[in-house]
């Protein structure tokens, strides 16, 4: 015997204005904003003239990106734009792409890289940014709440949360912990005493265990950072105050392209709220190495 079993259901409508229904699009106010400099791009607050901080677009190369060697000066020469309302700054050139939007608290950066040489770059080509907070030979161009010349205040993420930048060598370059390896199997294919770059950034035994490098001013009341998915080393404390957080952009062969995501972070808030923020927009923390690439 077959038993039919009716079940009610009640439906309920509810009408909800659009404007409570999604998330109202920040205007361009709400922002922060961008502008061009001589060396890549500024970001800063419309509401409060203390935040601001300038991205070089790149300084370096590591371990045979772009050019065979170890370490090599990179090129700011890139051909950037911005729109009018100071929200969005693109760079196009044939083998280097990339695009910053503005946010409420910073940037969200996309980089395609293309290899546009003749040889490989192995797993552990990086090319290195230099976010800092300005020029100290122009003083209308220096952001002095983010200098950190007592080495107290810029952090990068060690294996048990944010760890200062700070001890015998402040210059030291705190490698990607994952990576750390076979950055030592290179050194030691190459029978060199140490790296090209180690008397000037001398090697950590503090590894890096996620590609999230900030700063705090000396108020505590801002905090500056950067912040990218693929990453080889943190470093920082140079001549402008610099901090340097590696993009790794291989293994790529030629003629193969990249895109790794990014974020630039200048919030009114502490080291906690940069970190709660990175966590928020990569969940999937680490240096790259399990993705395959």
């Amino acid at each position: 015997m077959h038993r039919l079993i009716a079940v009610s259901s009640v439906v309920v409508v509810l009408w909800i204005s659009s404007s409570s229904c999604a998330a109202r699009a920040a205007q361009p106010a709400e922002l922060m904003k961008l502008t061009k400099w001589a060396r890549g791009i500024k970001i800063e607050s419309r509401q409060d003239r203390k935040g601001f901080a300038y991205l070089w677009f790149y300084e370096w190369h590591l371990f045979d990106a772009v050019a065979k060697g170890e370490h090599t000066p990179g090129s700011c020469a890139w051909p950037w734009s911005v729109n009018e309302q100071g929200t969005a700054a693109k760079m196009d050139s044939p083998w280097l792409k990339m695009t910053i939007e503005a946010t409420r608290d910073g940037g969200a950066m996309t980089l395609d890289m293309t290899n546009a040489t003749d040889h490989d770059w192995p797993a552990l080509a990086a090319i290195i940014p230099c976010f800092n907070p300005g020029n100290p030979e122009k003083v209308q161009e220096r952001n002095p709440i983010f200098l950190d010349e007592d080495y107290e205040h810029t952090y990068f993420l060690g294996k048990d949360g944010l760890d200062l930048i700070k001890g015998q060598y402040p210059r030291e370059i705190h490698f990607a912990h994952e990576w750390r390896p076979a950055i030592m199997d290179w050194k030691k294919e190459r029978g060199a005493n140490g790296f090209v770059f180690s008397e000037k950034w001398p090697t950590s035994d503090r590894d890096a265990y996620a590609g999230l490098l900030i700063r705090e001013s000396q108020d505590r009341q801002w905090t500056m950072g950067i912040a990218w998915e693929s990453f080889l080393s943190i470093q920082g404390h140079n001549p402008w105050n610099c901090m340097h957080l590696s993009v790794r952009v291989g293994p790529l062969k030629p003629g193969q392209s990249r895109t790794i995501r990014g974020r630039i972070y200048l919030i009114k808030g502490s080291k906690a709220d940069c970190l709660h923020r990175f966590e928020r927009d990569f969940p999937k923390r680490g240096s790259g190495a399990a993705d395959g690439n």
